[in-house]
């Protein structure tokens, strides 16, 4: 018998790779010789590039580059099995994991070390790059990135402004010069892996919606809303794009708009691109059955969440699909024709902390009661 088991993680408690080795152990307890196919999955943002390394037998490589505020950090991006692809989660070089809660500061907070890491990767020859967008600090409308990548910002009197720009600057940059990006960009194809639809401007926008998490007070939000606008219609003016208001633009503080306009990357579903890149559709082709899972499930899975795509493509493979889910919340029956069965690890009424410690134990003990289900049957 052949079983895939494709997790998302369980946010803040268990990452995926560390999930699959839990349920297959429970699975072997009672089905030693089962062919188990283990799949870390994620949507493109945490986990993304453990899930495409892990999933086709590719490698880590790290590398130094500038930290939100400037400072160096080391960033993990991945490389995939045929070598020919890349995967990076800017929050690993931009995010907001890597400062404490009293820096934030999204008129400061730059990706440059993203582009930095984009810069890297394309001197390595490689010419297929996915970013997960996912987890970021900034709200620069991918401004530092672009100047990792050889950009100029010009201010008005036609000097060129510092490395690094954060939101807060965006206002002062007058020009653009793009006569010193790296001429390989043209040919690198960028894929940005995000479910994120809002768009860049507006109370829908970057700056409204996001800034607050990012540590932007209300005068910070109405100043970082101005400084994207400004930002935006030089980018048109220069050329470099039609408009300013297509979904996910406004993703990791803008950086969608940054990568769309002047990268030429295209924004596709996090889900979906991960689940490409795997290569899950080709394991489920002769598969008997597939695991998934995720933290908590409640009626937002059936709306694109991962563990419902999952579900689709096994689905679309005949194969049953089985939810494994820290927690079953509210109103499920948009999922019932989703998952053959959807189970919860959680054994006990208790708080929050307590069903965080069990989980590994109970996660081995479904992997166990999926198996014991199957001898049953046969």
């Amino acid at each position: 018998m052949k079983i895939i088991i494709a997790p998302d993680s369980y946010k803040g408690c268990m990452r995926s790779s560390d999930i699959c080795k839990k349920i297959e152990s429970g699975i072997l307890q009672v089905l030693p010789d089962a062919d188990i196919v283990k799949m870390p999955m994620a949507d493109g943002g945490e986990g993304t590039v453990d899930a495409i390394v892990l999933s086709t037998g590719g490698s880590f490589k790290q590398l130094t580059v500038s930290g939100p505020l400037g400072n160096p950090v080391t960033a993990t991006y991945g490389i995939s099995g045929d070598g020919q692809k890349a995967v990076i989660e800017m929050a690993a070089a931009s995010g907001i994991e890597l400062l404490e809660s009293h820096m934030l500061n999204p008129l400061k907070t730059s990706t440059f070390g993203t582009g930095e890491l984009i810069r890297t990767i394309i001197a390595e020859g490689i010419r297929d790059i996915t970013i997960g967008i996912g987890g970021s600090a900034t709200v620069d409308g991918g401004a530092g990135m672009a100047q990792a990548l050889g950009y100029r910002f010009l201010d008005a009197d036609g000097t060129e402004l510092p490395e690094k720009l954060g939101g807060g600057m965006l206002d002062r940059i007058a020009g653009i010069d793009a006569s010193g990006v790296i001429p390989e960009l043209k040919a690198t194809r960028v894929r940005i892996a995000s479910d994120v639809t809002n768009p860049l401007l507006g109370s829908n926008g970057a700056a409204r919606i996001f800034g607050p998490q990012k540590g932007a007070t209300s005068e910070m939000v109405g100043t970082l809303e101005a400084n994207l606008k400004s930002f935006s219609e030089l980018i048109i003016k220069s050329g470099f794009a039609a408009d300013c208001s297509q979904s996910g633009d406004g993703a990791a503080g803008g950086l969608g708009f940054g990568l769309r306009t002047l990268c030429h990357a295209e924004s596709v579903s996090g889900a979906g691109l991960v689940i490409e890149l795997t290569g899950l559709n080709e394991q489920l082709a002769d598969a008997d059955l597939l695991i998934t899972g995720e933290g908590c499930t409640d009626s937002q899975t059936a709306d694109g969440k991962l563990c419902a795509v999952i579900a689709a493509a096994a689905s679309q493979a005949k194969v049953p699909a089985v939810l494994v889910s820290g927690a079953l919340k509210g109103d499920l029956s948009g999922l019932d024709n989703r998952f053959t069965a959807m189970l919860s690890t959680t054994a006990l009424p208790c708080n929050l902390e307590a069903a965080m410690q069990q989980t590994p134990e109970n996660l081995l003990r479904q992997g166990r009661n999926i198996a014991a289900l199957i001898t049953a049957l046969q």
